[in-house]
């Protein structure tokens, strides 16, 4: 009975640090309508503030809580006046890809300055535990739970009883109408960003005291937690942040009484998923509520695409195609052959986000999926290796489109969102499915590329193969896009509520968008295993999600060469000219950020 007592102690506590989380990221969405990505970053960095005060300058326990504070106050300012700022008046996705973009930069920053080692953030509190009934209490535990309740009730004070916090909650309500009642509310976004990130800095100070442990990798699972609660809650709702918070934080601390540390996130994110389709505005909303955002269309309008003479097109081809033959460097060649297989998942993105207006934060998912399917197929069936990669991507193509299907009805931020949930499952489904996927030790001994039995154990073959997939699967997309299918695949993008009024059934062709995208992956996916000969939960982790999407923005969205284009460029070139590996989430971050800033619709034009 007591460890059920110190379980839900631990539930209520964690939920504290994830409802500070939510609240800051429901203040923004308040005033910005936006899901603020880069929250996780401000995260982090006020863990590492905090870690510098406590073992390099010795601070007491309130000056260094007050430093986390102010040092998140202060990154708050900076990404609302210099990242969000400049994008006012552009579609509500620009400034969601550029939170991602910040998030990268801030993230790899973090790690350059203190390195990827994990770091023991020590606290001053006595470490003696108080007995209540039959269980015990730290003093951890109380002054964590005290920070978030003083905190829950000077924010319920400032927005009730202040003229800012009027300000606030008029933005809030209406932007418009408030700025023509005078409101500054350029005034209250900064007011706003620097409360949120202020409470972000605060919470990952408190999660380092209580685990004695930090590292630059942890923004991300921060981010989707407060992301989680503050859905459950209501997006956008201050009250129901808090609430979902602690729910999630002893949802997390049963599962884990019950299954094991291992199922942790996997029941947050269910939580998620089940929230965003069946009650999508939060426990605390009227289910008549429709959810405040009723985006249409993707993120950027289409513009007039750069063409490609259809001979300059077939004389590079040709030409790429005899590059092994005139090139003979190991090096290069390897470089190439990651720049196609990206630009397979690039095809299949480019047609999801740009030609159908889905933006999905979660497409490694559907790489996973396609290599440990063609892994196994392989292995434990014997398949030929050929065909093993042709059906990962048929059962890529349907799992995937099965697992999203539910969240066709989501728009905007709640579909992005959706997606990345989804992501995560299937990774950690992979994690914990030990008799189908060998749980964390992973698939090793994969069979390498053959055709038609014929072992392709040299770098030119493996240029060809993957050179012709891309080729195949490229032609493919040209063919579908230019007939009525993909007419009505855009009419679907640039308008669903018209669409719709046409006749159009939605969900019938977002589907046929994700069966076709979800086999390109699959292939790629499949491919990439057979490469490597050796995979596990991590190979196809969220970072190629954004990855696939800086790749797909920088080419251009819906544009099949721009794809490739993309792939190469941010692919390749770093390689080539041998940029630092430390550096190169660092440059994917500054791409996306100078892309949905300054050339939106990509280097070849949004189609």
């Amino acid at each position: 009975m007591g460890s059920w007592f110190d379980y839900t102690i631990n539930g209520v506590i964690i939920g504290n640090i994830y409802a500070l989380l939510a609240v800051g990221l429901a203040l923004i969405f308040g005033v910005s309508r936006l899901i603020n990505f880069a929250h996780g970053s401000v995260y982090v960095v006020g863990a590492y503030a905090g870690f510098v005060a406590v073992t390099r300058f010795g601070t007491p326990l309130p000056l260094t809580i007050l430093i986390a504070l102010a040092v998140g106050a202060l990154l708050g300012l900076g990404i609302e006046r210099f990242g969000l700022r400049p994008l006012q008046g552009q579609p509500h996705i620009a400034p969601l890809l550029a939170t991602i973009g910040l998030s990268f930069v801030l993230d790899q920053v973090v790690l350059l300055v203190f390195s990827p080692d994990p770091r023991a953030l020590p606290s001053e509190l006595l470490e003696r535990r108080f007995a209540i009934g039959s269980g015990t209490v730290g003093a951890l535990d109380l002054l964590i739970a005290c920070i978030g309740i003083v905190s829950a009730g000077l924010l319920f004070c400032f927005l009730r009883f202040t003229r800012l916090g009027w300000a606030v909650r008029a933005t809030a309500q209406d932007r418009d109408a408030a700025q023509q009642m005078g409101v500054d509310v350029d005034a209250v976004h900064r007011i706003v960003f620097a409360i949120a990130s202020a409470l972000g800095g605060i919470s990952g100070l408190l999660v380092g005291m209580y685990y004695n442990y930090i590292d630059p990798a942890m923004s991300f699972q921060a981010t989707l937690k407060g992301v989680v609660a503050q859905v459950v809650g209501g997006v956008g709702n201050v009250p129901g942040a808090i609430a979902g918070g602690v729910l999630l934080g002893l949802v997390e601390s049963y599962g884990i009484a019950l299954f094991g540390t291992s199922y942790r996130n996997l029941f947050a994110f269910i939580l998620l998923v089940a929230m965003l389709v069946w009650r999508p505005n939060g426990l605390f909303a009227g289910r008549r509520q429709m959810p405040p955002e009723p985006m249409t269309g993707t993120f950027i309008a289409p513009s007039k695409p750069f063409n490609v003479p259809l001979t300059a097109l077939l004389g590079l081809t040709v030409a790429l195609a005899a590059l092994p033959l005139v090139v003979s460097n190991p090096y290069v060649l390897q470089t190439l052959i990651n720049s196609w297989l990206y630009g397979l998942l690039g095809l299949s993105l480019t047609l999801i986000a740009g030609t159908v207006g889905l933006i999905s934060l979660g497409h490694a998912a559907l790489l996973a999926i396609g290599g440990y399917a063609s892994a196994l197929l392989s292995i434990d069936l014997g398949m030929p290796v050929t065909m093993s990669i042709l059906m990962a991507g048929l059962i890529t193509a349907a799992l995937g489109t099965i697992l999203v299907f539910p969240s066709f009805r989501l728009r905007g931020h709640y579909l992005s969102i959706a997606t990345l949930a989804i992501g995560e499952i299937v990774s950690l489904v992979i994690l914990n499915w030990e008799g189908l996927t060998r749980g964390p030790i992973g698939i090793s001994g994969i069979p390498s590329l053959s055709l038609f039995g014929m072992e392709l154990d040299t770098n030119r073959s493996v240029y060809w193969f993957t050179f012709g997939a891309v080729v195949v699967l490229a032609a493919l997309q040209f063919r579908l896009l230019g007939s009525h299918l993909g007419r009505v695949l855009r009419a679907v993008r640039d308008d669903d509520v018209a669409a719709r009024s046409y006749g159009i059934r939605l969900d019938r062709y977002k589907s046929l968008a994700f069966i076709v995208g979800g086999f390109a992956a699959g292939v790629s996916g499949g491919i990439t295993a057979h490469i490597y000969s050796y995979i596990n939960h991590e190979t196809f982790n969220s970072q190629l999600s954004i990855l696939a999407l800086t790749i797909v923005i920088l080419g251009g969205m819906g544009n099949v060469i721009g794809a490739i284009v993309g792939s190469v460029l941010l692919v390749g070139l770093p390689e080539v000219f041998r940029v630092a590996a430390e550096y190169r989430v660092l440059i994917y971050g500054l791409v996306l950020l100078l892309l949905v800033r300054f050339r939106p619709q990509g280097l070849m034009g949004t189609i």
